[in-house]
């Protein structure tokens, strides 16, 4: 990706988190950015040589906050607070989370409301550019004073320590690292520990990406519900806009929208429009109340997003030095409200997961499915069709409901309860993740199978937009003979995931909401 992203005085947003996480964009530092970094490190400078303690100039740190640290020991206090609070542990955590953290650390730092040098700043930016992605371990972090081991080890990284991934993925040592990239390790000095590693970059991170996953799995969701109401031979009345006027939320009136223009024009839907000639009175809630679900988790995502947004505002740190030159200690570092919205999320993603695996075991019921064989098998009895593709789905929404647990309320103190109350943001983030995950994985399996229930029904058409989507489809979900299924299904979590599913539907009904 040859764009750059310019990190300055002003708030990052969302897309710009995933284009330097995810896709590899560059960043660039404002030169507004770079001399109010620089301002207010001659506040911090003046500070260092006053005989009154200051936390984090001249003291120690957290539970040793009272102890005052002669001039020739801070440079060795700011070495031994990263190395000591780089103490994750477990397996790495994914490249995007940390070039996510990374970024967020570096859009603190370049509001001038931490006190570090310049050449901190510049040698972190530098650090990001070059691909270099510290080693950074699941466990470590209990959000609060944010996410401390996680940015530790990247602060570690930073000092020419530790280990790192380069930009081929290649694990070596910090210092190797920096020196292919012409890069120097810092040294710090007063306060550059504490601005390097107090903070909610982690969670945060992860929250942004997962906004953007969930954003595109929710039209997803709308798409397989179609299909499924398709092949299911449901009906799309309850999807009338005058309906859902009546309960004005937003998300549902945008998903019912989607279920209108994705069922447009199908002729299996006006095989059973006579009334005469369809008995049943009205679909079962995984149909009918679809958008009421899927708008739900609209909603969420909404509310989700304004926190972000509001965090990605923010400047966290702990001292932090105001605009009017004081420097004070605050609590901003606390990551409840972001781990909130983490768990609320983890909720309607286990919740549209849910539903969707009740559509899925809908087309495998013969009792249930309005004339598809059972399981969608070629021969019942000797093929099973996909009996065990819902086994999946099942497996995975039990997860996801187990993953919906709240982490946030599960506060656990630390540092001799001077830190008595954490938010758990990062757990609520990590767990948050594998939701996502699960989901996409489930909502790939109901595609896959609506595809062959569709199919299934020809030589009646589904509409020209489930049409395009079953289309697009790689040689996958096609009715016949048992095969070998799980390469299918990891086709299809492709097929989601890449957004080809999403790109073929747009094609005919346009974006959609």
């Amino acid at each position: 990706m040859s764009e750059s992203v310019v990190v300055g005085l002003g708030a990052l947003s969302i897309a710009d988190v995933v284009a330097v996480a995810r896709h590899g964009a560059r960043v660039e530092v404002s030169e507004e950015a770079l001399a109010e970094v620089a301002r207010s490190r001659s506040i911090i400078e003046q500070l260092a040589d006053d005989p009154i303690p200051h936390y984090g100039v001249s003291t120690g740190f957290g539970a040793l906050a009272t102890k005052h640290i002669p001039v020739e020991s801070r440079a060795q206090l700011q070495r031994s607070l990263v190395r000591s609070h780089a103490a994750g542990s477990g397996p790495e955590v994914e490249r995007e989370v940390v070039r996510a953290l990374m970024l967020l650390r570096i859009s603190t730092l370049a509001t001038g409301r931490t006190g570090v040098r310049p050449e901190v700043l510049e040698t972190y930016v530098g650090m990001l550019n070059a691909g270099i992605s510290p080693c950074v371990r699941e466990y470590g972090s209990l959000g609060c004073s944010g996410d401390l081991a996680p940015l530790a080890h990247c602060a570690l990284a930073l000092m020419g320590e530790g280990e790192v991934r380069n930009a081929d993925g290649e694990q070596q040592t910090a210092d190797e690292a920096l020196a292919a990239a012409g890069l120097t390790p810092v040294e710090l000095r007063e306060k550059e520990g504490l601005a390097l590693i107090n903070g909610t970059d982690g969670m945060l991170g992860m929250l942004c990406l997962a906004i953007t996953d969930l954003t595109a799995l929710t039209k997803v969701a709308d798409i397989t519900a179609a299909m499924s109401v398709e092949g299911l031979l449901g009906t799309d009345d309850v999807f009338a806009a005058d309906l859902h006027e009546l309960r004005p939320q937003r998300g549902q009136g945008d998903s019912a929208a989607n279920l209108r223009n994705l069922l447009k024009d199908s002729e299996i839907r006006e095989s059973h429009r006579d009334p005469a000639a369809c008995t049943r009175v009205q679909d079962a809630y995984s149909l009918r109340c679809s958008p009421q679900v899927a708008g739900g988790a609209r909603d969420t995502i909404a509310h989700a997003t304004s926190v972000a947004d509001a965090e990605l505002a923010s400047a966290v740190d702990n001292p932090v030095v105001t605009k009017d030159g004081r420097v004070e200690s605050n609590g901003n570092f606390h990551g409840a409200p972001v781990a909130y919205v983490l768990d609320f999320l983890a909720i309607v993603t286990a919740d549209l997961a849910s539903i969707s695996e009740r559509r899925t075991d809908r087309f495998l019921d013969v009792a249930r499915s309005n004339g598809l064989p059972p399981f969608l098998a070629d021969d019942p009895g000797v093929d099973s069709g996909h009996m065990i593709a819902q086994y999946t789905q099942a497996a995975i929404v039990s997860e996801l409901k187990r993953l919906a647990n709240p982490a946030s309320v599960d506060s656990i103190p630390s540092s001799a309860m001077q830190e008595d109350h954490v938010s758990m943001g990062w757990s609520a983030a990590r767990k948050l993740r594998r939701s996502v995950d699960g989901l996409r994985r489930v909502l790939a399996v109901e595609l896959l199978t609506a595809a062959r229930g569709i199919r299934l029904r020809e030589p009646l058409r589904p509409g020209p937009a489930t049409a395009a989507v079953i289309d697009a489809l790689p040689n996958i979900g096609v009715p016949g003979p048992d095969r070998y299924l799980a390469p299918e299904i990891e086709q299809a979590v492709e097929f989601v995931s890449s957004g080809s599913a999403l790109a073929a539907a747009e094609k005919v009904t346009g974006v959609l909401r």
